[in-house]
C-alpha cells in the first residue's frame, strides 16, 4: 500500500500562488490515480483534481479549473498541485490521495490512502 505526505501549504494573500507536493513510499505509485482534496471547517470533503496514472488525463471541478493545475512525476512518486490566482474561499486543509480508478478518485470512492493534510490559508 502506499503511504503519502504533503507539503508546501502556508499563508499567502488573495491573488497568489502556491505549489503543494505530495511524495510516496511503497510500491507502484505509477499504478496509481492521485489526486487532491480539500477541507474547510464545517464542510465536508470537496474534490479539487485528479490525475490519471500517466497524466495524461485530469479532472478538475469548476471552482478551480483554469486556476489550478495537478501534475506527477513518476520518477520522483510526487504528485503536485499549482495553485494560482488563490481565493480567501480556497483556504482549507488540503489533502492528496490514491485510487485504483480515476473515476472513483473523482467521487471519493475506493480511495486505498490519504496523506495527513496541509493548511492552506488564503488572506484577502
Amino acid at each position: 500500500q502506499v503511504q503519502l505526505v504533503e507539503s508546501g501549504g502556508g499563508l499567502v494573500q488573495a491573488g497568489g500562488s502556491l505549489r503543494l507536493s505530495c511524495t510516496a513510499s511503497g510500491r507502484a505509485f505509477s499504478s496509481y490515480a492521485m489526486g487532491w482534496f480539500r477541507q474547510a471547517p464545517g464542510k465536508e470533503r470537496e474534490f479539487v483534481a485528479a490525475s490519471s496514472w500517466s497524466g495524461g488525463t485530469t479532472y478538475y471541478p469548476d471552482s478551480v479549473k483554469g486556476r489550478f493545475t495537478i501534475s506527477r512525476d513518476n520518477a520522483k512518486n510526487t504528485v503536485y498541485l499549482q495553485m494560482n490566482s488563490l481565493k480567501p474561499e480556497d483556504t482549507a486543509v488540503y489533502y492528496c490521495a490514491a485510487a485504483r480508478s480515476l473515476n472513483g478518485l473523482r467521487m471519493n470512492r475506493g480511495i486505498v490512502n490519504w496523506g495527513q493534510g496541509t493548511q492552506v490559508t488564503v488572506s484577502s
